[in-house]
Protein backbone atom coordinates (compact mmCIF):
# COMPACT_ATOMS: atom_id res chain seq x y z
CA UNK A 1 0.00 0.00 0.00
CA UNK A 2 3.19 2.31 0.99
CA UNK A 3 4.35 1.96 -2.47
CA UNK A 4 0.72 2.38 -4.64
CA UNK A 5 0.53 5.53 -2.56
CA UNK A 6 4.39 6.87 -3.93
CA UNK A 7 3.60 5.86 -6.70
CA UNK A 8 0.65 7.77 -7.54
CA UNK A 9 1.59 10.74 -5.71
CA UNK A 10 4.93 10.78 -7.96
CA UNK A 11 3.20 10.37 -11.21
CA UNK A 12 -0.04 12.94 -9.78
CA UNK A 13 2.35 15.69 -9.76
CA UNK A 14 3.05 15.18 -13.66
CA UNK A 15 0.02 14.28 -15.07
CA UNK A 16 -1.23 16.10 -18.16
CA UNK A 17 -4.39 17.27 -16.11
CA UNK A 18 -2.45 19.15 -13.52
CA UNK A 19 -2.62 22.85 -13.40
CA UNK A 20 0.19 24.50 -15.48
CA UNK A 21 3.15 26.13 -13.38
CA UNK A 22 3.15 29.97 -13.91
CA UNK A 23 5.86 31.42 -16.20
CA UNK A 24 6.44 34.75 -15.21
CA UNK A 25 8.11 37.64 -17.10
CA UNK A 26 11.61 36.37 -16.22
CA UNK A 27 11.17 33.36 -18.39
CA UNK A 28 13.47 33.16 -21.15
CA UNK A 29 11.77 31.23 -23.07
CA UNK A 30 8.70 33.46 -23.37
CA UNK A 31 8.69 35.85 -26.64
CA UNK A 32 7.10 39.45 -26.26
CA UNK A 33 3.62 39.59 -28.31
CA UNK A 34 2.24 42.36 -30.28
CA UNK A 35 -1.59 42.19 -31.53
CA UNK A 36 -2.46 44.34 -34.12
CA UNK A 37 -5.88 45.17 -35.70
CA UNK A 38 -6.64 46.74 -38.86
CA UNK A 39 -10.29 47.99 -38.33
CA UNK A 40 -12.43 46.98 -40.96
CA UNK A 41 -9.48 44.64 -43.13
CA UNK A 42 -11.86 42.52 -44.95
CA UNK A 43 -10.91 39.16 -46.12
CA UNK A 44 -10.22 39.51 -49.46
CA UNK A 45 -8.51 43.04 -49.31
CA UNK A 46 -5.16 41.94 -50.35
CA UNK A 47 -6.67 40.73 -53.83
CA UNK A 48 -7.22 43.33 -55.88
CA UNK A 49 -4.17 45.54 -54.41
CA UNK A 50 -0.76 44.74 -54.26
CA UNK A 51 0.51 44.17 -50.97
CA UNK A 52 4.11 43.29 -51.47
CA UNK A 53 4.54 43.85 -47.16
CA UNK A 54 1.64 41.23 -46.65
CA UNK A 55 2.34 38.94 -48.76
CA UNK A 56 6.13 39.05 -47.27
CA UNK A 57 4.68 38.98 -43.90
CA UNK A 58 2.86 35.54 -45.31
CA UNK A 59 6.09 33.84 -46.65
CA UNK A 60 7.45 34.31 -43.08
CA UNK A 61 4.66 33.15 -40.95
CA UNK A 62 1.08 32.03 -41.73
CA UNK A 63 -1.93 33.05 -43.12
CA UNK A 64 -5.09 31.90 -42.16
CA UNK A 65 -7.78 31.99 -45.17
CA UNK A 66 -9.97 34.20 -42.80
CA UNK A 67 -10.84 34.81 -39.59
CA UNK A 68 -14.63 34.44 -38.09
CA UNK A 69 -15.71 37.56 -35.99
CA UNK A 70 -18.42 37.31 -33.22
CA UNK A 71 -21.63 38.05 -33.62
CA UNK A 72 -22.30 41.07 -33.71
CA UNK A 73 -19.66 42.15 -36.30
CA UNK A 74 -19.09 45.91 -34.77
CA UNK A 75 -15.83 47.29 -33.43
CA UNK A 76 -16.13 47.30 -29.79
CA UNK A 77 -17.99 43.90 -29.27
CA UNK A 78 -15.52 41.99 -31.25
CA UNK A 79 -12.37 43.78 -30.22
CA UNK A 80 -13.16 42.96 -27.03
CA UNK A 81 -13.97 39.09 -27.78
CA UNK A 82 -9.98 39.04 -29.13
CA UNK A 83 -9.23 40.19 -25.54
CA UNK A 84 -11.22 38.25 -23.57
CA UNK A 85 -11.51 35.33 -25.62
CA UNK A 86 -15.99 35.27 -24.80
CA UNK A 87 -18.32 35.49 -27.11
CA UNK A 88 -20.55 38.98 -26.78
CA UNK A 89 -23.54 37.36 -25.17
CA UNK A 90 -20.75 36.70 -22.60
CA UNK A 91 -18.98 39.83 -22.09
CA UNK A 92 -21.78 42.12 -22.38
CA UNK A 93 -19.98 44.50 -24.52
CA UNK A 94 -23.25 44.17 -27.04
CA UNK A 95 -22.67 47.05 -29.23
CA UNK A 96 -20.99 50.07 -30.11
CA UNK A 97 -23.56 52.43 -28.05
CA UNK A 98 -24.06 51.98 -24.47
CA UNK A 99 -27.65 52.99 -23.78
CA UNK A 100 -29.77 53.29 -20.46
CA UNK A 101 -33.26 52.17 -20.83
CA UNK A 102 -34.73 53.76 -18.14
CA UNK A 103 -33.43 57.21 -18.62
CA UNK A 104 -33.06 57.17 -22.50
CA UNK A 105 -29.63 58.21 -22.55
CA UNK A 106 -27.06 56.74 -25.35
CA UNK A 107 -23.55 56.91 -25.43
CA UNK A 108 -21.83 56.96 -28.73
CA UNK A 109 -18.84 54.79 -29.94
CA UNK A 110 -16.36 56.57 -28.10
CA UNK A 111 -17.99 58.30 -25.36
CA UNK A 112 -18.85 54.97 -24.49
CA UNK A 113 -14.76 53.96 -24.03
CA UNK A 114 -15.13 55.59 -20.69
CA UNK A 115 -17.96 54.14 -19.28
CA UNK A 116 -16.27 51.35 -16.89
CA UNK A 117 -19.16 49.47 -16.19
CA UNK A 118 -20.27 48.98 -19.69
CA UNK A 119 -16.54 47.15 -20.17
CA UNK A 120 -15.87 46.09 -16.65
CA UNK A 121 -18.57 43.67 -17.04
CA UNK A 122 -16.97 40.27 -15.36
CA UNK A 123 -14.54 38.84 -17.94
CA UNK A 124 -11.09 40.45 -17.52
CA UNK A 125 -9.03 41.38 -20.96
CA UNK A 126 -5.69 40.09 -21.49
CA UNK A 127 -4.15 43.02 -20.53
CA UNK A 128 -5.06 42.56 -16.84
CA UNK A 129 -4.65 38.97 -16.35
CA UNK A 130 -0.82 38.97 -17.77
CA UNK A 131 -0.44 41.81 -15.47
CA UNK A 132 -1.44 39.70 -12.11
CA UNK A 133 0.76 37.36 -13.33
CA UNK A 134 3.77 39.21 -13.65
CA UNK A 135 4.19 40.43 -17.05
CA UNK A 136 3.96 44.21 -18.28
CA UNK A 137 1.37 45.60 -20.72
CA UNK A 138 0.54 48.08 -22.92
CA UNK A 139 -2.37 49.08 -25.38
CA UNK A 140 -2.42 51.99 -28.34
CA UNK A 141 -6.23 52.88 -29.16
CA UNK A 142 -7.31 49.33 -28.87
CA UNK A 143 -11.25 49.63 -28.00
CA UNK A 144 -11.82 48.94 -24.31
CA UNK A 145 -8.34 50.60 -23.59
CA UNK A 146 -9.50 53.92 -21.63
CA UNK A 147 -11.69 51.54 -19.15
CA UNK A 148 -10.69 50.33 -15.51
CA UNK A 149 -11.38 46.45 -15.18
CA UNK A 150 -11.67 45.43 -11.08
CA UNK A 151 -9.85 48.63 -10.03
CA UNK A 152 -6.97 48.20 -12.53
CA UNK A 153 -6.05 49.79 -15.82
CA UNK A 154 -3.75 48.45 -18.54
CA UNK A 155 -0.36 49.30 -17.02
CA UNK A 156 1.05 51.38 -20.30
CA UNK A 157 -2.15 53.33 -22.42
CA UNK A 158 -2.62 55.45 -24.95
CA UNK A 159 -6.28 56.92 -25.67
CA UNK A 160 -7.00 58.66 -28.73
CA UNK A 161 -8.85 61.99 -28.35
CA UNK A 162 -12.27 62.56 -29.40
CA UNK A 163 -11.42 64.11 -32.73
CA UNK A 164 -8.16 62.13 -33.40
CA UNK A 165 -7.66 61.41 -37.21
CA UNK A 166 -7.68 57.76 -37.56
CA UNK A 167 -6.38 58.00 -41.08
CA UNK A 168 -3.10 59.95 -40.61
CA UNK A 169 -0.19 57.70 -41.80
CA UNK A 170 2.19 60.53 -40.04
CA UNK A 171 0.59 59.64 -36.41
CA UNK A 172 0.61 55.84 -37.52
CA UNK A 173 4.25 56.07 -37.41
CA UNK A 174 4.33 58.21 -34.27
CA UNK A 175 2.39 55.30 -32.97
CA UNK A 176 4.52 52.69 -33.90
CA UNK A 177 7.84 54.00 -33.28
CA UNK A 178 6.29 54.92 -29.20
CA UNK A 179 5.27 50.70 -29.14
CA UNK A 180 8.14 49.70 -30.75
CA UNK A 181 10.99 51.90 -30.00
CA UNK A 182 9.71 52.35 -26.55
CA UNK A 183 7.44 50.39 -24.99
CA UNK A 184 8.83 47.27 -26.29
CA UNK A 185 12.17 47.95 -26.57
CA UNK A 186 12.94 50.58 -23.93
CA UNK A 187 10.17 49.77 -21.40
CA UNK A 188 10.66 46.24 -21.97
CA UNK A 189 6.57 45.19 -21.83
CA UNK A 190 5.73 41.52 -22.58
CA UNK A 191 2.24 42.19 -24.93
CA UNK A 192 0.84 45.30 -26.32
CA UNK A 193 -2.39 45.90 -28.58
CA UNK A 194 -2.04 48.12 -31.02
CA UNK A 195 -5.54 49.55 -33.29
CA UNK A 196 -5.72 51.75 -36.41
CA UNK A 197 -9.26 52.89 -37.73
CA UNK A 198 -8.52 52.19 -40.90
CA UNK A 199 -9.65 50.83 -43.90
CA UNK A 200 -12.75 51.13 -41.75
CA UNK A 201 -13.79 54.75 -42.18
CA UNK A 202 -12.74 55.01 -45.89
CA UNK A 203 -15.02 51.49 -46.20
CA UNK A 204 -17.81 53.37 -44.30
CA UNK A 205 -17.69 56.42 -46.57
CA UNK A 206 -16.58 55.21 -50.12
CA UNK A 207 -17.64 51.58 -50.61
CA UNK A 208 -15.81 48.37 -50.20
CA UNK A 209 -14.99 48.47 -53.74
CA UNK A 210 -14.14 52.17 -53.90
CA UNK A 211 -10.68 53.61 -55.35
CA UNK A 212 -10.51 55.12 -51.53
CA UNK A 213 -10.78 51.86 -50.05
CA UNK A 214 -7.64 50.27 -52.72
CA UNK A 215 -5.19 52.79 -51.79
CA UNK A 216 -5.61 52.88 -47.81
CA UNK A 217 -4.97 48.99 -48.10
CA UNK A 218 -2.13 50.22 -49.98
CA UNK A 219 -1.42 52.59 -46.52
CA UNK A 220 -1.94 49.25 -44.86
CA UNK A 221 0.32 47.53 -46.30
CA UNK A 222 3.25 50.20 -46.48
CA UNK A 223 2.56 50.47 -42.73
CA UNK A 224 2.74 46.68 -42.22
CA UNK A 225 6.31 46.84 -43.79
CA UNK A 226 7.33 49.78 -41.17
CA UNK A 227 6.52 47.84 -38.40
CA UNK A 228 8.53 44.97 -39.24
CA UNK A 229 11.42 47.32 -40.60
CA UNK A 230 11.35 48.89 -36.93
CA UNK A 231 11.27 45.64 -35.51
CA UNK A 232 14.61 44.53 -37.02
CA UNK A 233 15.84 48.05 -35.95
CA UNK A 234 15.73 46.93 -32.71
CA UNK A 235 16.95 43.64 -32.76
CA UNK A 236 13.16 42.06 -31.58
CA UNK A 237 12.98 40.08 -34.84
CA UNK A 238 13.68 37.21 -32.41
CA UNK A 239 11.76 38.01 -29.48
CA UNK A 240 8.07 39.20 -30.96
CA UNK A 241 5.96 37.33 -32.06
CA UNK A 242 3.13 39.56 -34.26
CA UNK A 243 -0.72 38.90 -34.76
CA UNK A 244 -2.14 41.07 -37.08
CA UNK A 245 -6.04 40.87 -37.94
CA UNK A 246 -8.89 42.79 -37.75
CA UNK A 247 -12.33 43.02 -35.95
CA UNK A 248 -14.80 42.36 -39.11
CA UNK A 249 -15.01 43.03 -42.98
CA UNK A 250 -17.30 45.42 -44.97
CA UNK A 251 -20.33 45.17 -47.26
CA UNK A 252 -21.87 47.71 -49.79
CA UNK A 253 -25.28 49.18 -48.94
CA UNK A 254 -27.94 49.44 -51.58
CA UNK A 255 -29.58 52.12 -52.94
CA UNK A 256 -32.55 53.51 -54.08
CA UNK A 257 -33.68 51.11 -57.02
CA UNK A 258 -31.97 48.71 -56.15
CA UNK A 259 -33.65 48.24 -52.95
CA UNK A 260 -37.05 48.23 -50.95
CA UNK A 261 -35.77 50.01 -47.87
CA UNK A 262 -36.23 48.44 -44.06
CA UNK A 263 -38.60 51.34 -42.45
CA UNK A 264 -40.56 50.29 -39.16
CA UNK A 265 -42.56 53.20 -39.19
CA UNK A 266 -44.50 52.40 -42.39
CA UNK A 267 -45.01 48.70 -41.63
CA UNK A 268 -48.47 47.97 -40.71
CA UNK A 269 -49.67 47.13 -37.51
CA UNK A 270 -46.40 48.94 -36.03
CA UNK A 271 -46.34 52.09 -33.66
CA UNK A 272 -43.50 54.06 -31.81
CA UNK A 273 -46.13 54.39 -29.18
CA UNK A 274 -45.64 50.77 -28.02
CA UNK A 275 -42.28 51.21 -27.70
CA UNK A 276 -40.15 52.36 -24.52
CA UNK A 277 -36.79 52.49 -26.06
CA UNK A 278 -35.62 51.74 -28.94
CA UNK A 279 -31.90 51.47 -30.74
CA UNK A 280 -32.51 51.86 -34.23
CA UNK A 281 -30.48 54.08 -37.57
CA UNK A 282 -27.23 52.76 -36.69
CA UNK A 283 -27.05 50.15 -39.37
CA UNK A 284 -28.12 46.10 -39.95
CA UNK A 285 -28.85 45.43 -36.24
CA UNK A 286 -31.96 46.96 -34.34
CA UNK A 287 -33.21 46.32 -30.33
CA UNK A 288 -36.68 47.59 -29.35
CA UNK A 289 -37.68 47.49 -26.01
CA UNK A 290 -41.81 47.12 -26.00
CA UNK A 291 -43.86 49.04 -23.38
CA UNK A 292 -45.41 46.70 -20.74
CA UNK A 293 -47.83 44.58 -22.45
CA UNK A 294 -46.93 45.08 -25.85
CA UNK A 295 -44.18 42.40 -26.46
CA UNK A 296 -46.39 40.26 -28.45
CA UNK A 297 -47.70 42.77 -30.21
CA UNK A 298 -45.14 44.50 -31.40
CA UNK A 299 -43.33 41.45 -32.12
CA UNK A 300 -46.36 39.80 -34.37
CA UNK A 301 -46.39 43.48 -36.50
CA UNK A 302 -42.38 42.81 -36.93
CA UNK A 303 -42.21 39.32 -37.94
CA UNK A 304 -42.76 38.58 -41.81
CA UNK A 305 -42.99 42.29 -42.27
CA UNK A 306 -39.97 42.55 -44.84
CA UNK A 307 -38.27 39.81 -46.95
CA UNK A 308 -34.58 41.46 -45.59
CA UNK A 309 -35.60 41.75 -41.92
CA UNK A 310 -34.97 39.02 -39.43
CA UNK A 311 -36.98 39.45 -36.00
CA UNK A 312 -36.32 37.51 -33.26
CA UNK A 313 -37.33 37.33 -29.45
CA UNK A 314 -34.17 37.73 -27.99
CA UNK A 315 -34.36 33.86 -26.43
CA UNK A 316 -35.15 33.07 -29.81
CA UNK A 317 -31.91 33.81 -31.67
CA UNK A 318 -29.96 31.26 -33.12
CA UNK A 319 -27.91 29.37 -30.67
CA UNK A 320 -24.68 29.69 -33.34
CA UNK A 321 -24.66 33.37 -33.00
CA UNK A 322 -24.41 33.35 -28.98
CA UNK A 323 -26.24 36.63 -28.70
CA UNK A 324 -28.96 36.14 -27.18
CA UNK A 325 -28.20 35.46 -23.35
CA UNK A 326 -27.57 38.47 -21.62
CA UNK A 327 -29.69 40.70 -19.34
CA UNK A 328 -28.54 43.87 -21.46
CA UNK A 329 -29.99 42.73 -25.03
CA UNK A 330 -33.51 43.69 -25.41
CA UNK A 331 -36.32 41.67 -26.04
CA UNK A 332 -36.50 41.95 -29.36
CA UNK A 333 -33.74 41.94 -31.94
CA UNK A 334 -33.69 43.02 -35.48
CA UNK A 335 -30.99 42.03 -38.16
CA UNK A 336 -30.77 42.68 -41.77
CA UNK A 337 -29.82 41.38 -44.63
CA UNK A 338 -26.63 41.99 -46.04
CA UNK A 339 -26.94 45.30 -47.86
CA UNK A 340 -29.52 46.47 -45.96
CA UNK A 341 -30.23 48.41 -43.00
CA UNK A 342 -32.93 49.07 -40.55
CA UNK A 343 -34.10 52.02 -39.95
CA UNK A 344 -36.98 53.88 -37.81
CA UNK A 345 -39.27 56.75 -38.90
CA UNK A 346 -36.91 57.95 -41.98
CA UNK A 347 -33.58 56.51 -43.64
CA UNK A 348 -31.02 58.13 -41.75
CA UNK A 349 -28.14 56.06 -42.93
CA UNK A 350 -26.05 57.07 -45.92
CA UNK A 351 -22.95 55.83 -46.01
CA UNK A 352 -21.82 53.52 -48.82
CA UNK A 353 -20.22 50.75 -46.57
CA UNK A 354 -21.66 48.87 -43.46
CA UNK A 355 -20.62 45.99 -41.42
CA UNK A 356 -22.57 44.32 -38.52
CA UNK A 357 -24.35 41.78 -40.19
CA UNK A 358 -24.58 38.06 -39.52
CA UNK A 359 -21.25 36.97 -38.97
CA UNK A 360 -21.47 34.17 -41.73
CA UNK A 361 -21.92 36.26 -44.17
CA UNK A 362 -18.40 36.18 -46.43
CA UNK A 363 -18.70 40.35 -46.78
CA UNK A 364 -18.02 40.32 -42.86
CA UNK A 365 -14.95 37.70 -42.58
CA UNK A 366 -11.61 39.69 -41.15
CA UNK A 367 -8.25 39.03 -42.15
CA UNK A 368 -5.14 37.34 -40.62
CA UNK A 369 -2.09 36.82 -40.10
CA UNK A 370 0.59 35.77 -37.95
CA UNK A 371 4.58 36.16 -37.82
CA UNK A 372 7.72 35.42 -35.11
CA UNK A 373 9.84 33.24 -33.33
CA UNK A 374 7.01 30.94 -32.22
CA UNK A 375 4.96 30.49 -35.42
CA UNK A 376 5.79 28.41 -38.68
CA UNK A 377 6.45 29.83 -42.17
CA UNK A 378 4.92 30.17 -45.17
CA UNK A 379 1.89 28.63 -44.38
CA UNK A 380 -2.02 28.79 -44.97
CA UNK A 381 -4.31 27.43 -42.35
CA UNK A 382 -8.06 27.03 -42.95
CA UNK A 383 -10.21 29.84 -41.47
CA UNK A 384 -10.65 30.60 -37.85
CA UNK A 385 -12.46 32.25 -35.36
CA UNK A 386 -11.20 35.02 -33.48
CA UNK A 387 -12.73 34.03 -30.12
CA UNK A 388 -10.04 31.66 -30.50
CA UNK A 389 -7.45 34.11 -30.31
CA UNK A 390 -7.30 34.75 -26.95
CA UNK A 391 -6.21 31.02 -25.85
CA UNK A 392 -3.75 31.54 -28.47
CA UNK A 393 -2.01 34.21 -27.32
CA UNK A 394 -2.60 33.45 -23.70
CA UNK A 395 -0.17 30.25 -24.83
CA UNK A 396 2.43 32.31 -26.48
CA UNK A 397 2.59 35.10 -23.37
CA UNK A 398 2.95 31.65 -21.15
CA UNK A 399 -0.31 32.81 -18.54
CA UNK A 400 -3.14 30.86 -17.16
CA UNK A 401 -6.26 32.32 -19.20
CA UNK A 402 -9.12 33.25 -17.83
CA UNK A 403 -12.83 31.37 -18.27
CA UNK A 404 -13.11 31.57 -22.28
CA UNK A 405 -14.97 30.38 -24.67
CA UNK A 406 -11.84 29.83 -27.27
CA UNK A 407 -9.83 26.56 -27.94
CA UNK A 408 -6.04 26.87 -28.13
CA UNK A 409 -6.41 23.27 -30.64
CA UNK A 410 -8.47 25.25 -33.09
CA UNK A 411 -4.55 27.71 -33.61
CA UNK A 412 -1.96 25.47 -32.32
CA UNK A 413 -1.43 24.08 -36.04
CA UNK A 414 0.38 27.62 -36.92
CA UNK A 415 3.29 27.04 -34.03
CA UNK A 416 6.50 25.57 -34.89
CA UNK A 417 7.18 22.13 -33.17
CA UNK A 418 3.64 20.74 -32.83
CA UNK A 419 4.84 18.99 -30.14
CA UNK A 420 5.87 21.59 -27.83
CA UNK A 421 2.20 23.06 -27.96
CA UNK A 422 -0.45 21.69 -26.00
CA UNK A 423 -2.76 23.10 -23.58
CA UNK A 424 -4.76 25.94 -23.09
CA UNK A 425 -2.98 26.48 -19.85
CA UNK A 426 0.68 26.08 -21.65
CA UNK A 427 1.39 22.36 -20.97
CA UNK A 428 3.22 20.67 -23.43
CA UNK A 429 2.96 17.04 -24.57
CA UNK A 430 6.94 17.24 -24.76
CA UNK A 431 7.22 18.23 -20.51
CA UNK A 432 4.04 16.23 -19.72
CA UNK A 433 6.11 13.18 -21.41
CA UNK A 434 9.20 14.18 -19.36
CA UNK A 435 7.47 14.89 -16.56
CA UNK A 436 5.86 11.58 -16.40
CA UNK A 437 9.21 9.53 -17.31
CA UNK A 438 10.59 11.50 -14.32
CA UNK A 439 7.68 10.53 -12.38
CA UNK A 440 8.34 6.40 -13.10
CA UNK A 441 11.92 6.95 -12.48
CA UNK A 442 11.50 7.79 -8.95
CA UNK A 443 9.09 5.53 -8.49
CA UNK A 444 11.32 2.98 -9.89
CA UNK A 445 14.31 4.68 -7.16
CA UNK A 446 12.24 4.01 -4.40
CA UNK A 447 10.80 0.23 -5.21
CA UNK A 448 14.82 -0.31 -5.26
CA UNK A 449 15.19 1.41 -2.40
CA UNK A 450 12.49 -0.10 -0.56
CA UNK A 451 13.80 -3.39 -1.76
CA UNK A 452 17.29 -3.26 -0.52
CA UNK A 453 15.74 -2.00 2.75
CA UNK A 454 13.41 -5.17 2.94
CA UNK A 455 16.48 -7.73 1.94
CA UNK A 456 18.43 -6.21 4.63
CA UNK A 457 16.09 -6.64 7.23
CA UNK A 458 15.40 -10.75 6.82
CA UNK A 459 19.15 -10.81 6.44
CA UNK A 460 19.63 -9.48 9.60
CA UNK A 461 17.23 -11.56 10.86
CA UNK A 462 18.01 -14.37 9.75
CA UNK A 463 21.66 -13.81 11.04
CA UNK A 464 20.05 -13.06 14.20
CA UNK A 465 18.29 -17.03 13.75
Amino acid sequence: MLLLCLAVLCLGASSPCAAAPHQGSNNPTRNKLLLISFDGFRWDYDRDVETPNLDKMALDGVKAVYATPPFVTITSSSHFTMLTGRYVENHGVIHNIWFNTSTQQKKQYYEAQFVDCYWDNGSLPIWITAQRQGLKAGSLHFPGTAATYRGENVGVRQVESGFYDHSNETDWRLNIDKVIGEWFHQQDLDFVSLYFGEPDLVGHEFGPDSPERREMVKQVDRTVGYIRDKIREHGLTDQLNIIITADHGMTTILRDGQVNKIILSKIPGFSFKDIKFQLLDYGPLGMLLPKEGMLEKVYSALKGSHPHLHVYKKEEMPARMHYGNHPRLLPIILIADPGYVVNGFLPLHFIKGDHGFDNEAMEMKAFFRVVGPDFEKNRVVDPIELVDVYALMCHLLGINPEINDGHLDNTKHMLVNRNNTGGDNNNSEKNNQMDVLIGFSAVIGILVLVFIITLSCNMCKRNRG
